[in-house]
């Protein structure tokens, strides 16, 4: 599903128009559109209390068109109309047929009726924040901010009052995320047509909520050029590795894992988990030799390749060679997880990496591989381009040589950017992970999980990554499709524990759920 910055969004309803689609039809279509969304957030609708807040443009008028919708199945509309509309609005005037209360903001001293509303109303209600869409051209003060305001005292006083946007929140800046402080905090979102590019950005991603997407009528065909999307369902779906019932364990591919040390047992252990539970056929742990022992006894379905150490549980870098020989037994080298920045480890990185472009399979690099190379000038010229980086955002932000809040703040642009520039798949971690190519291809994970944010996680990805490449799945789609796979996993434990306390090997169970469901007909 393609995300749409707001110059997008005005030409693609442009060419709408061209094509004899014009914005009262999709005003139409995106009115009716968002009642069926908000019949289906609140059940049951009928005598239902929901206030519409209107603008002066066409969010307004989107607004209005699905309150005649909602009033017309049953529920008690009332709309709150921001600035005049057009003496000949069919809208409106479709609205005050039906006989639904209109109050002009204007001429509400203090904001007495909305105030008397919202403290009078049960505590099932809704309000639909209709006042600015992506073309907000204009500062939200006076008027409309205090009635945002009043809103979100009500809301203090009132848990089961349930604020829903349309298309993104007022105040939200649909490009780049940033939010007024007047900005509502909404439980759900519902945005027409395609996403906007400000709901994956923080801090505006906060004010979201639950963020439904729904169709409006603008042909697909139309933004077939738009560079950037969002990863869905029936997208991961059909790149997931078809799966022969005439397979062998070679079939699926076979992995090699460059691991751990003695602070960092736990994180070789998560990297082979995440690729033996997306389906690898085969997983090999090279790791420090001291440490094989320990994690032969969590790990008993993988096989071994004990490293020469520098002192216990610390690679040496002698043992390059003995990696070198090897590889051109595998289909994918995992490096990183957990193996530690000492001098000797370090000495190995550059050695089994940078010699040359020696390694041609591909690559999934994490953590301290990452590390490693941003002390090296021009790494990316010695690799190879067959690479996925997995950085989170201080590990990219060492990579580039900028800071976290530089990275932060424009994150797909960075990432964007940096994958051109070192020809290589980019994985920016994070709430919204974006996947970037070298061909200015950015994919975004529909996921936010704070409870994803705990030790390990980022060894899972790392894992189920290269477990997809092995199976023959392409940089860029295993790299997508594992950031898919690990953010439904999380929310599936989140589901199941909350969002404190997740474990990263809870997982690792949880994968295999996740393709199977994927796989299962979503008509059943």
């Amino acid at each position: 599903m393609k995300i749409l910055t707001v110059e997008e969004m005005r030409q693609a309803e442009q060419e709408c128009a061209r094509i004899g689609v014009s914005t009262d039809i999709l005003m139409e279509n995106a009115g009716k559109a968002v009642a069926e969304e908000v019949r289906r957030i609140f059940g049951v609708i009928e005598q239902k209390r929901i206030l519409f807040l209107i603008g002066p443009g066409n969010n307004g008028g989107d607004g209005m068109v699905a309150a005649r919708y909602l009033h017309d199945w049953g529920s008690r509309v009332n709309l709150y109309l921001f600035g005049r509309r057009l003496p000949d609005d069919i809208n409106l005037k479709l609205v005050r047929d039906r006989g639904i209360t209109c109050v002009d903001a204007a001429q509400d001293e203090n904001l007495g009726w909305l105030d008397g509303y919202l403290s009078s109303s049960s505590i099932n209600i809704g309000v639909v924040d209709a006042i600015f869409g992506t073309g907000q051209n204009r500062p939200v003060k006076g008027i409309f901010a205090q009635a945002l305001d009043k809103i979100r005292q009500a809301k203090e006083h009132l848990p089961g009052l349930r604020i829903i946007a349309l298309d993104l929140p007022s105040g939200l800046n649909a490009d780049s995320g940033v939010a007024v402080p007047s900005c509502l905090h909404a439980d759900n979102t519902i945005t027409l047509g395609f996403p906007k590019a400000g709901l994956f950005q923080f801090p505006g991603a906060e004010k979201v909520g639950k963020l439904s997407t729904v169709d409006i009528g603008i042909p697909s065909s139309l933004v077939e050029s738009v560079s950037d999307e969002l990863l869905t369902d029936d997208w991961v779906r059909s790149v997931l590795p078809r799966r022969s019932l005439n397979a062998s364990k070679g079939t699926f591919g076979r992995v090699l894992v460059v691991a751990g040390s003695i602070n960092y047992i736990g994180a070789a252990y998560l990297a082979c988990g995440g690729a033996m539970r997306v389906g690898a056929g085969l997983v090999t742990l090279a790791t420090p030799a001291s440490l094989q022992p320990i994690l032969a006894s969590k790990l008993t379905e993988v096989t071994y390749l004990p490293l020469a150490e520098f002192s216990p549980g610390i690679i040496s870098a002698e043992a390059a060679s003995l990696l070198r020989q090897k590889l051109k037994q595998y289909d994918v080298l995992l490096m990183g997880c957990g193996l530690g920045q000492d001098l000797s480890v370090a000495r190995f990185i550059k050695s089994t990496l940078l010699r040359q472009k020696s390694v041609s399979l591909p690559l999934v690099l994490d953590a301290d591989a990452l590390n490693i190379l941003a002390k090296v000038r021009n790494w990316w010229r010695k690799l190879s381009d067959n690479a996925i980086l997995t950085p989170h955002p201080g590990e990219i932000a060492r990579l580039i040589g900028v800071s976290v809040d530089e990275v932060q703040s424009d994150r797909v642009d960075v990432v964007r950017k940096m994958a051109q520039e070192w020809r290589k798949t980019v994985v920016l971690k994070g709430a919204y992970t974006i996947v970037a190519t070298p061909e200015g291809r950015c994919r975004i994970s529909p996921f936010a999980n704070p409870g994803l944010a705990s030790a390990g996680t980022g060894d899972v990805l790392s894992g189920v990554i290269a477990g997809l490449v092995a199976q023959g799945s392409s940089v860029s789609e295993a790299a997508a499709c594992g950031v898919y796979l690990h953010g439904k996993a999380g929310d599936q434990v989140k589901d199941k524990l909350g969002d404190a306390g997740m474990l990263a090997s809870d997982l690792l169970s949880e994968l295999p759920l996740v393709i199977k469901r994927l796989k299962q007909d979503p008509t059943e």
